[in-house]
């Protein structure tokens, strides 16, 4: 009943499955990443290299389904290549961040610091919770965005940053 668990061959075919799915979801979740930065021609290039290998792939496994090991190959590939797609693309670090960081009290010098390091920095002026604050919107490529921490961490510990991906569309400050 469970003879295919003794058969190399079986789980050279499972662990085949395993890396070309490992492959497919880290191309696709690249992709995806791209899509939503505009990329077009790297989209392409994704797209076209993850269909192919997701062919090879599910013909294998169709090819064979009496070896649960190829399903089994097939689902952890699935699963642990999202995470090492997701994994890379944090490395990659691709794109542009808008920070918001809001301050009491040292406003002026944050926004400073934040310039001496070249970021475009907007100050804005608000009322918080607890009264009088400034806003600051920064601009910050991803791969930046370690060194603008830290330049907030250093100049005002108790400052409150959100961030989000934005794409650039035109004007203003953008350090490329």
């Amino acid at each position: 009943m469970f003879s295919f668990l003794l058969s190399p061959a079986a789980w050279l075919g499972a662990l085949t499955i395993f890396g070309l799915r490992i492959t497919d979801m880290s191309l696709d979740t690249l992709r995806m990443l791209f899509v939503v930065r505009g990329r077009r021609t790297i989209v392409w290039f994704l797209g076209f290299c993850q269909s192919a290998v997701y062919v090879i792939a599910i013909t294998k496994v169709l090819s064979d389904l009496a070896n649960p090991l190829m399903v089994l190959g097939y689902a952890a590939g699935f699963a642990t290549g999202n995470v090492l797609g997701m994994f890379v693309e944090e490395r990659l670090a691709v794109g542009h961040i808008q920070l918001q960081i809001v301050t009491k009290g040292h406003g002026a010098a944050l926004a400073k610091a934040l310039r001496d390091g070249g970021y475009g920095v907007t100050e804005i002026p608000a009322r918080g919770k607890d009264g009088t604050v400034l806003l600051l919107n920064a601009s910050v490529l991803r791969k930046d965005l370690a060194h603008a921490r830290q330049i907030v961490h250093e100049t005002d510990q108790e400052a409150f940053i959100t961030s989000e991906d934005v794409r650039p569309i035109r004007k203003g400050f953008w350090r490329a």
